[in-house]
């Protein structure tokens, strides 16, 4: 499983280095307070919100447990999480599939 997980990341390298960075400036800002993370460009350049302005500060409050908080920074968050979480399951199921089919 762990084999394939990593194989899995090596053939979608875009998908490593996304993860690796926000998994890395999510857990700086948890548990150092450090902010790493990319400011919204739409709202630097014009000063309004975009529709996923707040999106990373809910799943901050998401990981630590605060719905609330989650839901009053940006409700899409709870159909993004699952949504996201889905999509990635079953291109997984689909690259297991076919990597076994080849072995």
């Amino acid at each position: 499983m762990i084999y394939m997980l990593l194989k899995y990341l090596k053939y979608h390298w875009i998908y490593s280095l996304v993860l690796g960075y926000f998994g890395i400036a999510i857990s700086l800002y948890l548990f150092t307070d450090i902010h790493i993370l990319v400011p919204c460009l739409w709202k630097a350049a014009s000063g309004y919100d975009c529709p996923g302005c707040g999106l990373t500060t809910a799943l901050i409050a998401l990981l630590r447990l605060e719905f609330r908080e989650a839901w009053l920074e940006n409700p899409l968050i709870y159909m993004l999480v699952p949504l996201l979480t889905g999509l990635i399951l079953r291109d997984f199921a689909t690259f297991w599939r076919r990597e076994l089919v080849e072995e």
